[in-house]
């Protein structure tokens, strides 16, 4: 199966939060779109992996996804190193995306920051022909996307461009709140956590908010690009901003 757009993110979570809006607005274009998670997010306080699991499977359908894969890598021991670049190089050439949409470059959780480049150097080395990988038992070949983003999480980055998600946003509310564990949780037995009470989940909506004025309109989902992004024409740079 080809993909147009590929989301790798080292949580579960970690899409619905950062891209989840994007990917269904392009979904909603025709164009293919799923998700890789790196972990199950097994060190997480709150939930087991086995819950996260069910709860990224229900993220999935409300998001349209025409894949969801985990990788199963070690949440927080996750290194830069063969191992997991062959991992990826392997999910990468199984879906041969057009664009990888990646964690943040850095971000208040240090597996945030890590996964980026993890994913960002994997993607690069997918296309490397002399680096074999098999799948079913059959050789793969060499694919690179042609870009790598970086959305933005817990941490501001200025975005070097943003995505009108606003006929998405119930939709993306809902799959982060499809990980029932992790937001707006009950005071029940678990502790509460960071990301788990009202606030963390209004911030979320509040930087769509302000994202969006950026542009002029209600909602958007904010990137970062290590490369420099090149049009054909000025008709490529129309201002949506009224």
């Amino acid at each position: 199966m080809k993909l147009d757009i590929l989301a790798i993110a080292v949580h579960p979570d970690d899409v619905e939060l950062g891209c989840a809006g994007t990917l269904m607005m392009h979904a909603q274009q025709g164009m293919k779109v799923g998700v890789v998670d790196l972990t199950r997010g097994e060190l997480g306080t709150r939930g087991t992996p086995e819950l996260r699991i069910q709860e990224a499977a229900a993220a999935a359908e409300i998001m349209g996804l025409e894949v969801r894969e985990n990788l199963g890598l070690a949440d927080g021991f996750f290194r830069n190193d063969t191992m997991e670049q062959m991992a990826i190089i392997t999910a990468i050439r199984k879906y041969r995306p057009d664009i990888i949409l990646a964690n943040a470059i850095d971000d208040r959780h240090p597996d945030h920051g890590r996964a980026a480049q993890l994913i960002s150097d994997s993607a690069f080395m997918a296309g490397l022909r002399k680096i074999e990988t098999t799948l079913d038992g059959q050789l793969q070949e060499a694919w690179r996307p042609k870009q790598v983003f970086h959305f933005i999480q817990d941490r501001y980055h200025e975005p070097d461009f943003v995505i009108d998600i606003t006929p998405v946003i119930d939709r993306k509310l809902a799959a982060i709140k499809a990980f029932s564990s992790q937001f707006l949780a009950p005071k029940d037995n678990e502790p509460q956590t960071y990301i788990s009470g009202s606030s963390f989940f209004d911030s979320v909506v509040y930087r769509a908010k302000m994202f969006g004025k950026m542009v002029g309109v209600e909602y958007a989902e904010g990137y970062t690009s290590a490369k420099k992004i090149g049009v054909r024409s000025f008709a490529d740079l129309i201002n949506i901003t009224t």
